[in-house]
């Protein structure tokens, strides 16, 4: 992992960055709409969230699925792999809300 050509950091970039976290995090909850993950994860514009799920897409963890339907539907969902993951980064994430205000707040007084 601490070698620059190791495929972990490239994995580590894609899960852990600030928008590829708060998707999978919107995602464990389960099947969401294009417009659902947009109202879920405050502040993401639309062409960041269209790059975080196709990055997510490539890296397996996300699966999109496209309904032939007027309007067309699609979704977005975690895939077994995706599940998995979100199994070691749910208490992570638990922990970091637990603890964020007053870390934030430490560093700012």
């Amino acid at each position: 992992m601490f070698t620059p050509a190791c495929p972990s950091r490239v994995v580590l970039d894609h899960v852990m960055s600030k928008w590829g976290v708060l998707v999978l995090l919107a995602l464990s909850d389960g099947t969401a709409r294009w417009g659902e993950l947009r109202r879920t994860v405050e502040g993401i514009s639309e062409k960041m969230l269209a790059s975080t799920l196709r990055t997510l897409e490539r890296d397996g963890l996300v699966d999109r699925t496209s309904y032939p339907e007027v309007p067309p539907r699609v979704e977005y969902a975690l895939t077994e792999r995706g599940r998995e993951l979100m199994q070691h980064m749910l208490p992570l994430m638990q922990w970091i809300a637990e603890n964020a205000t007053e870390m934030v707040g430490a560093t700012e007084g």
